[in-house]
C-alpha cells in the first residue's frame, strides 16, 4: 500500500512539473509572441513548426492535468466521493476547453498559409476570420481558467483534509486559485487590470503547483494522511460527509 502511495504521489508530482512546464513553454514561450504580432497571419504561416509545437505542447499541459485527477481520484473518494466526481468532471471539461484553445493556432497557421500564398489580396477578410478565431482563443481560455480555478479549489480543500501534504501548502493553493479566479471573474466582465496584475494574481498558484510538484517527488504523501472514513460513519452512512 505504501509504495502504491509513493508511486502515485511520485508520478503525479512528476505531472504538475510537465504540466507547468509544457504550458510556459508552449504558450508564453512560443504561441503568444506569435500570435500577439502585428502580421501574425504571416508570421504563423512562416514559422509552422513553431506553432505545431506550441499546440502540442498546451496538449500535453492539458493530457498532465487530467492524468492528476485521474490519479488522485481513487484516494480522494475513500472520504469524498461527490466531491472527487466533481474534481475530475472539471478536469475533464478544462480538457476540452484546452483542445479548443489549442486548435485555434493550426486552424490560424492554415489560414496563414492561405494568405500568403494568395499574394496577401483581400487582407481584411483573412484578418476578418483571424479575429474571430483569436476570439475563439480567448474564450476557450478564460473558460478554461474560470474551471480550473474550481477544480483546483476542490482538489486543495481534499487535499487539506486528508493531510496527503502539509497543510500550509493546500492553505497556499486555496489562497492562490482564490486570486487566479478573481482576475478571471474581473476578465469575464470587461475589467482588465493589466499584464501585471495577471501575473501578480498567477504566480502564487504557479509556484504552488512547482513546489507541489517537488514535494511529492522528493517527499511523497504523508505516512499521517487521513484517507478514509472513521469506522462509525463508513458503517452508518458508506462514506464521511466532508467536515
Amino acid at each position: 500500500m505504501t509504495n502504491n502511495l509513493n508511486r502515485t504521489a511520485r508520478t503525479v508530482g512528476a505531472l504538475f512539473l510537465i504540466s507547468n512546464a509544457t504550458f510556459l513553454i508552449g504558450s508564453a514561450f512560443i504561441l503568444e509572441p506569435l500570435l500577439a504580432a502585428p502580421d501574425y497571419l504571416v508570421q504563423l504561416a512562416q514559422q509552422s513548426s513553431q506553432v505545431i509545437t506550441g499546440s502540442l505542447l498546451e496538449l500535453i499541459n492539458g493530457v498532465a492535468y487530467l492524468g492528476i485527477a485521474v490519479l488522485m481520484f481513487p484516494l480522494f473518494r475513500r472520504r469524498f466521493e461527490s466531491m472527487a466526481l466533481g474534481y475530475v468532471s472539471l478536469r475533464i471539461i478544462e480538457f476540452i476547453t484546452q483542445i479548443a484553445a489549442s486548435i485555434v493556432p493550426l486552424l490560424l497557421l492554415s489560414l496563414g498559409k492561405e494568405f500568403v500564398n494568395s499574394g496577401m489580396q483581400d487582407p481584411a477578410a483573412y484578418e476578418a476570420i483571424g479575429a474571430s478565431l483569436l476570439a475563439t482563443r480567448y474564450w476557450s481560455y478564460e473558460t478554461l481558467y474560470l474551471v480550473f480555478c474550481l477544480s483546483a479549489l476542490l482538489f486543495y480543500t481534499m487535499l487539506y483534509r486528508t493531510k496527503l501534504v502539509p497543510r500550509f501548502v493546500s492553505v497556499w493553493g486555496l489562497i492562490a486559485a482564490t486570486l487566479v479566479l478573481i482576475n478571471t471573474l474581473l476578465e469575464w466582465f470587461g475589467i482588465n487590470l493589466g499584464d501585471a496584475f495577471s501575473m501578480v494574481t498567477g504566480l502564487p498558484m504557479l509556484l504552488n503547483e512547482l513546489f507541489l510538484g517537488v514535494w511529492l517527488l522528493i517527499k511523497g504523501f504523508s505516512p499521517e494522511a487521513d484517507l478514509y472514513p472513521s469506522p462509525s460513519l463508513a458503517a452508518g452512512q458508506g462514506r464521511l460527509s466532508p467536515t
